[in-house]
């Protein structure tokens, strides 16, 4: 019984120092080396140093005068990066339809003004309810609340929003996207 017991063990230690240490440093290692920035999560300071949030997850903006982003289906609070999740509702679900017209309303009582029709990412959450990013659509359609709260030029907050959206990625992946967090960074900067 030992002949056969001592292959294993030496084969499960084996592999658990292979699996669990080696690789795992070898990995932490190189993602610290080539992408520093993103290994240790991509954090945004601002010019005191300070941490404000990091531009892979999505923050809670909801004072007019900053850009919002995407609705958070996560719990027990929005953007929760602890419990990613969508809300998991299909399109014909009431409950998801209500929200949805919530969301429209209160768009719409902030910025009565507006008659644009609203964005579909400002009023449906992303499938991971963390999503940092809005489409410059979205972004535009606030440009008017966000100028008045502010007593701002229209114009210069679309330049804004230009300067902070990205394009594609490599040209081809993916669609423009602006960053809430860097977006409302940049506008604090400046006014």
């Amino acid at each position: 019984m030992i002949k056969h017991l001592k292959p294993a063990i030496m084969l499960f230690v084996l592999l658990s120092v292979l699996t669990g240490v080696i690789y795992p440093a070898v990995v932490t290692g190189l993602a610290q080396l080539l992408f520093p920035q993103q290994a240790n999560g991509s954090l945004m300071t601002v010019s005191n140093g300070k941490t404000t949030g990091s531009s892979l997850i999505g923050q809670p903006f909801n004072n007019p005068g900053h850009f919002w982003g995407r609705p958070s289906a996560t719990a027990p609070f929005p953007y929760n990066a602890g419990a990613s999740s969508g809300s998991n509702l299909g399109p014909t679900n009431p409950a998801l339809v209500d929200a949805v017209k919530a969301r429209i309303q209160a768009l719409k009582a902030v910025d009565p003004d507006n008659k644009a029709p609203v964005p579909v990412d400002l009023i449906t959450a992303s499938g991971s309810g963390l999503d940092p990013h809005i489409s410059p659509a979205a972004a535009d359609y606030q440009i008017n609340r966000v100028a008045k709260t502010r007593n701002m030029k229209p114009e210069k907050l679309r330049a804004l929003v230009d300067a902070n959206t990205a394009s594609r990625q490599w040209g081809l992946f993916g669609e423009p996207r602006v960053n809430i967090l860097t977006l409302n960074l940049a506008l604090d900067a400046i006014h």
